[in-house]
């Protein structure tokens, strides 16, 4: 496209050159950094990068924005580059810093929409690798509702040992196999070593996986970007186009809230049940929908669950991780067998201008016959989705499960209670666990936390202790897209503010049954009364900064734990 002549009009930064002498100035700010007597009439585009060496997730973006700022150029915009934070949940992961990792989330949010307000930008790509930085831009794209680009840092590809792909959950697993006796010590160091060998997000269907596939299902990322390898060329070249695509978008003035409707949101939802996706998801699915002013709730996902299947086998429950679906067909092939079967929207826009049935035309509905990372629609790995939302007197607002990989979707035993994530890891690891367990651990909720806390340690030491189908576990925290165990999280209200959760004695009958969608406290009502009576709220654990603010505004967890 020419310089100026399509973009026109479009332009907010236009004044520059209409408002005569007065504007000198800021036109000298921006000669300062590369802009010249033409660049002024261009559209001037935001690149939000994610890049840090603080995990592999993000370390390779920086060069994906140089190729994502040459295709902006290429295309006739001006693009400037800004960074925004990262957390490490694999780092932080079993900590108190892992209570920053849904702050950071918002944080990212508002980063990204501070700038692009601040500096009246026509245009968002933003480039994330990790958990929260993928939400995080998505939410700041849908409050601007300018014409938005998210492009996905890529995943790692998996380590080796012994003729097994490693991914990070293989070593939090490790250290309970190692603590069971089931594996040396040898096998252990080992494992940490060769279990992430360069550049990307963890390589199963976890959370970035997940956000990955369920963004390009919205329709915000390119056709075919959200499985490709970190260090792989194509998704230089993918990157390069998506700077190409953003420039077209603000051509048309096609803006995310135009793609981002209620059916968008459904595809997403689909698509992450048919790859066996994190339940992170449902958290980040429900934020998203709230900033693009769309109405979604834990129904619509269970409503969901009963018409879709899960079609790939992948990690964590699974055998594949997320390179073996990229090279059978990737999110395309899940897309279209959705779509052919009528569990698509396929009039949704997505980014390329064209409807997602226009995207999918010429890809086949058919898995590949020389391969089982996609099964058969007729054949899937289960029947239906496997993320459910359980209700009942412990989660009147709700409670998600992750029912995959399991030979029983349901236990009724006696409480363990732990009021805080290191507690129930040392029960687990010094034994005192048994067979037919609910472990409860609360006031790790939203504000209770704060943060929201993951719980991939004790879920991955109960599977390393050979528990994973014996021991359930709830929470008001959440849990790692690498959990796979009878677990159920997101449990609300939350014990900070009084739920039921926070009324559990030890030794109390509790139920999980994922079949009839029912989390129960075995326990009378008139007994539930009386301890309700007499419970007060704990002091918060932080009163100043970053923490005490996000524990005073953020919302539950059945509204996706937002801040505003």
């Amino acid at each position: 496209m020419s310089d100026t002549a399509s973009t026109q009009g479009l332009n907010r930064h236009s004044h520059l050159l209409t408002d005569g002498d007065e504007r000198a100035p800021n036109r000298a700010m921006m000669r300062a950094v590369g802009f010249g007597d033409r660049d002024f009439g261009k559209p001037v585009l935001a690149l939000a990068s994610a890049h840090s060496d603080i995990t592999p997730c993000n370390s390779g973006i920086a060069e994906l924005a140089v190729e994502a700022a040459r295709g902006m150029r290429d295309a006739g915009a001006m693009p400037q580059t800004f960074g925004t934070i990262t957390i490490s949940d694999g780092i932080s992961m079993g900590t108190e810093g892992m209570k920053c990792s849904l702050i950071s989330r918002e944080v990212i949010a508002d980063s990204i929409e501070t700038v692009c307000r601040g500096q009246l930008m026509d245009g968002l790509l933003a480039i994330g690798g990790c958990d929260k930085n993928m939400p995080g831009a998505m939410i700041a794209m849908a409050r601007l509702d300018i014409p938005s680009v998210f492009v996905y840092g890529g995943t790692i590809k998996p380590g080796t040992y012994e003729g097994k792909d490693l991914t990070v959950v293989s070593v939090f697993e490790a250290v309970g196999e190692y603590g069971a006796g089931r594996i040396s010590h040898d096998d252990l160091c080992q494992i940490e070593r060769r279990a992430i060998p360069g550049k990307g997000a963890c390589g199963g269907m976890y959370t970035a996986n997940t956000m990955s596939s369920a963004f390009e299902a919205m329709g915000m990322s390119l056709p075919g970007s959200s499985t490709m390898a970190a260090e792989d060329q194509e998704k230089f070249d993918s990157t390069y186009q998506s700077g190409v695509a953003l420039v077209e978008l603000v051509r048309t003035n096609l803006t995310p809230r135009k793609i981002l409707t209620k059916k968008a949101f459904e595809n997403a939802i689909a698509v992450t049940f048919a790859v066996g996706g994190s339940t992170n998801a449902v958290l980040h699915l429900l934020a998203i929908a709230r900033a693009a002013g769309v109405e979604l709730e834990l129904d619509d996902f269970e409503r969901m669950r009963h018409r879709v299947p899960v079609l790939a086998d992948l990690k964590p429950s699974g055998r594949y991780v997320a390179i073996d679906l990229h090279r059978v067909g990737g999110i395309p092939l899940i897309m279209k067998m959705l779509l052919d079967h009528r569990l698509l929207h396929g009039d949704c826009l997505t980014i390329t201008g064209k409807t997602v049935a226009e995207n999918l035309a010429s890809v086949s509905g058919t898995p590949p016959a020389d391969q089982d990372v996609v099964r058969p629609f007729d054949r899937p790995m289960y029947p239906q989705g496997h993320l459910a939302v359980l209700r009942g007197n412990l989660a009147p607002d709700g409670a998600v499960a992750k029912i995959s990989g399991l030979k029983s979707i349901k236990i009724t035993g006696p409480a363990r209670v732990f009021e805080s994530e290191e507690d129930a890891m040392r029960a687990i690891l010094n034994d005192r666990i048994k067979p037919g367990d609910v472990l409860v651990i609360r006031y790790e909720g939203p504000k209770g936390g704060p943060g929201m806390r993951e719980m991939l340690a004790p879920t991955s030491a109960i599977i390393g202790k050979g528990l994973g189908d014996s021991v359930g576990l709830i929470t008001d925290g959440r849990f790692s897209g690498g959990t796979y165990g009878l677990v159920v999280g997101h449990v609300a209200p939350e014990a900070q503010v009084g739920g039921p959760i926070a009324l559990v004695h030890e030794g109390d009958s509790i139920t999980i049954d994922a079949e009839t969608a029912l989390l129960q406290l075995n326990v009378g009502e008139a007994e539930l009364a009386s301890r309700r009576a007499l419970w007060k709220a704990p002091a918060p654990r932080y009163t100043t900064g970053v923490m005490a603010k996000y524990a005073k505004l953020v919302s539950c967890a059945s509204q996706g734990a937002v801040t505003c």
